[in-house]
Parts: structure tokens; sequence; C-alpha cells
């Protein structure tokens, strides 16, 4: 049995889009980040600059993206354990440079998080609609 999911006012049905959970986005995100890595030493740009940085953005982007938004945190910090051990810092080693690397962590998990929240908008919105009594039935209820 599937289930279906349609947006106000629509006319196609959709089938419904499961998320990932939190523990299941860390993977994935891990997963993810440590194939990005060679692939960003292939090409030369492992280093600490914009497009290492917007790399491991995106990757945070398209997983918080099927991901719910409890996870954007994992996803978050799992991209910067890579950018910061990998491009930052060579080699695997991880150093904490205060609010450099503070902004950084904040940058991709605020990515995931905003790629996440569409996804948990509520897939219906029901709408009540105030009923206003006359003034003679008004007045005898109070």
């Amino acid at each position: 049995m599937k289930l279906y999911r349609v947006r106000p006012a629509g006319r196609w049905f959709h089938p419904a889009v499961y998320r990932l959970g939190p523990g299941m986005a860390a993977a994935v995100a891990l997963v993810a980040s440590a194939v990005l890595a060679p692939a960003l030493g292939w090409v030369g740009e492992l280093n600490a600059d914009w497009f290492a940085l917007g790399a491991y953005g995106l990757v945070c982007m398209l997983l918080g993206a099927v991901s719910r938004p409890f996870a954007a945190p994992l996803v978050g910090l799992s991209g910067w354990l890579f950018f910061d051990g990998f491009a930052v810092h060579r080699y695997g080693e991880l150093g904490w440079n205060g609010r450099t690397d503070l902004l950084r962590l904040g940058v991709l998990t605020a990515v995931a998080l905003l790629a996440s929240l569409p996804g948990a908008l509520p897939r219906r919105r029901i709408r009540i609609a105030a009923v206003r009594l006359p003034d003679r039935l008004a007045g005898e209820r109070s």
C-alpha cells in the first residue's frame, strides 16, 4: 500500500517521501564527506578556501533536503569534521580555531537545516472558517 500526499490546492498526487532520521543521515553524511575529500584533492581544491567550503556546503544541503530537521546538526558536524580535518588541517588532524571554526560549523549546520525545513512543513493545511452567529442568536447565548 502506498501513501500519497498532495499540496493544498494541488491536483497531482505524489508518493509520500520518507525522510532520513538522525542516525542514518549522519552515516550517509560521513560517507559523502569522506568521498568528497579525495575528490577535492584530485581536482586540486583541497584547500581552506571558499571552493572547498562550498562543496561541503552543497553536500550538507543535499543531505539536509532528504533528512529530518533534527538531523541537521549531525550532517553539519560531519561536513565540518572532514573539511577541518582534510582541507584546513592536513592529514586528518582536527583543530579548533575558535570563532573561525565555529562560523564554519554554523554555516554547514544552517545550510543543512534550511534545506530540511521545507520537507517538514505539513502537507495539507486544514482551514477552519469562523462561523458568525446572527446578532439575535449571539445575544441569547451570552
